[in-house]
């Protein structure tokens, strides 16, 4: 997923989305754990995804909290 698509969720979209690759990125540790996986990149793109969302949900707390002050 692309940053552009990021900014154009709400942040309820944002933490829903959070949450499935969290537990996307858990399943797939363990499994990968077991057997090797099809594709290995999944690992690091499900993490990448992870920090964009977490990135993404900063920036609005921060731009929340600037306007309010």
């Amino acid at each position: 997923m692309k940053a552009s698509e990021i900014k154009d969720m709400t942040d309820v979209e944002v933490s829903d989305y959070l949450t499935e690759q969290q537990a996307l990125l858990v399943k797939l540790r363990m499994r990968h754990t077991v057997t090797s996986l099809e594709n290995p990149r999944q690992l690091a793109e499900t993490k990448k995804n992870i920090a964009r969302l977490l990135t993404e949900q900063r920036k609005r707390v921060l731009h929340a909290e600037g306007v309010e002050k």
